[in-house]
């Protein structure tokens, strides 16, 4: 087949998607290029409800953290400033241990442990909608004396380490805002960074998730950071990417330095490096990164070896970036595409203690409310194949055994049943915030906000419970440390405790 066929497959394999996003609803675009230019870009859609604009490659979106390589880009080109083995305090001195100890390295490749700020505050009760600004975020942070896990130990995906990077650099002067604008200016791409959600941008489209019956706008209150804060449109990520591929410039050599692989603290190996995580396709290893705000998704996927690559950008809360990615380019290179494997038995499952969890369904795995589809691997194991979200797992006898987050973890099968009366009372966090529980539910806000959600025992002082936010649904677990002392736990933050008032 010759390199045009294939490239005919692939446009035909992303017009697939394209097509199913119809001339009433929010949109996207998929494109695909090579070091030449663009070889297709496929539409459908529209960029705006309001108007039915029709949705194109040229439509300005939020990327999201695809925006994490580019800031780790700016860090690598100021290593004069900062240097990926300095530890965040030696920048940031008001920060307390552990995290004043945690490298600017292991800040940026998901090994930090660094609890995700935005995953905090939906565990104090504050809403997606809730303004936040910089300064006092910072001096929450500060505040904190817990990580997720010891840094080295996991994998897990947080934020955070990329706000107290981006914070660290600008007390030196070094603006992430002024980076992405010049650079791009290079690559003959349009690119911003505002890090408040109302700052205006030129040409942005707004975003949509669906309520289950309509599409809403979306809205977020949190100061973004450059863990997620680029705005451009898929032509312009398509140039910016194609600068990356070929490493003119200031660009020499940052690509490989950003994907190179980096380690655990006991030495293994882990696929997510500065921004980027690999994927595996068949044989052969390809770089990319996702993003996600409320109603906006975005996806990257590059084979450096080929300088090829896929965009995806859209103005939807349900856009699968990466399987629109990962099939496109298996039509492109002819590779068979990864089989979902439904190997794991069904049901709900805990370790021994501590709040670690998993659901199966058929071939998602929900670990810590984070959802993962599950391939077949050697045998009876089954892998996630995902950089950032870890999993190889297998059935032994009625537990689930293996790895999550490169952490070793055994699960027993359990029942969810009723919470126990003992739990009942009104629990206080150091930070200001508190809950009631009162007749085996969860009872969070005031007024109209005033929310009440059962409870669901997984023995052993574990509890479920579900928190509705806007266009977020998130699984939670208490997980009762002493009689009147717990932590509430979601994938990434692990750390948020409350106290039983007296």
């Amino acid at each position: 087949m010759s390199e045009t066929a294939h490239w005919k497959a692939a446009q035909e394999c992303a017009a697939q998607f394209t097509q199913n996003w119809s001339n009433d609803e929010p949109g996207g675009a998929v494109i695909g290029f090579d070091a030449q230019g663009i070889r297709f870009a496929e539409a459908g859609g529209v960029e705006s409800l309001s108007t039915l604009a029709p949705f194109t490659a040229a439509s300005v979106v939020r990327y999201a953290s695809v925006t994490k390589h580019a800031f780790c880009a700016l860090v690598l080109e100021h290593s004069d400033k900062i240097g990926l083995d300095d530890p965040l305090g030696q920048h940031l001195p008001e920060l307390q241990a552990p995290l004043r100890d945690v490298t600017v390295g292991r800040a940026l490749d998901m090994s930090g442990g660094l609890p995700d700020t935005r995953e905090c505050l939906s565990l104090f009760g504050l809403s997606v909608y809730t303004e936040t600004k910089a300064g006092p975020l910072l001096d929450f942070l500060v505040r904190q004396t817990r990580l997720n896990y010891d840094a080295g130990t996991e994998i897990s995906y947080s934020n955070t380490g990329y706000r107290l990077v981006e914070a660290a650099l600008e007390r030196r002067g070094v603006f992430f805002r002024d980076y992405v604008r010049e650079r791009g200016a290079q690559a003959g791409a349009v690119l911003d960074a505002p890090d408040v959600w109302n700052d205006p941008v030129i040409g942005l489209v707004p975003g949509y998730w669906r309520d289950g019956e309509r599409w809403q706008l979306s809205a977020a209150g949190l100061h973004i950071s450059a863990s997620g804060s680029m705005t451009g449109s898929g032509e312009s990520l398509t140039k910016w990417l194609i600068a990356l591929l070929e490493g003119k410039g200031a660009l020499d050599g940052i690509l490989e330095r950003l994907s190179a692989p980096r380690q655990l603290a006991d030495g293994r190996t882990s696929g997510y490096g500065l921004g980027l995580r690999q994927s595996l396709l068949g044989n052969r290893t390809f770089i990319g990164h996702g993003g996600s705000h409320p109603g906006y998704k975005s996806y990257f996927l590059l084979d450096p070896a080929r300088k090829t690559g896929f965009v995806i950008v859209s103005n939807r809360e349900d856009t699968n970036g990466y399987k629109i990615a990962l099939e496109s380019m298996a039509a492109l290179t002819g590779d068979d595409l990864p089989r979902p494997s439904s190997a794991l038995r069904d049901g709900t499952y805990a370790t021994e203690s501590g709040p670690w969890w998993i659901k199966v369904a058929g071939s998602t795995v929900t670990y810590l409310d984070a959802d993962e589809t599950v391939y077949e691997d050697d045998g009876p194991w089954v892998s996630s194949r995902s950089a950032s979200s870890p999993m190889r797992l297998k059935m032994e006898g009625e537990d689930i055994v293996g790895e999550v987050g490169h952490a070793q973890r055994r699960f027993h099968p359990v029942r969810e049943q009723e919470a126990p009366a003992s739990l009942s009372g009104v629990w206080n966090s150091p930070e200001g915030a508190r809950f009631e529980i009162e007749n085996g539910s969860v009872i969070m806000g005031i007024g109209p906000v005033r929310h009440r959600m059962p409870l669901r025992a997984l023995g052993n002082g574990r509890f479920l419970f579900t928190l509705v936010d806007g266009p977020w649904t998130k699984r939670v677990c208490l997980n009762l440390l002493e009689e009147d002392r717990l932590e509430l736990v979601l994938a990434r933050a692990r750390m948020i405790e409350y106290r039983r008032a007296g």
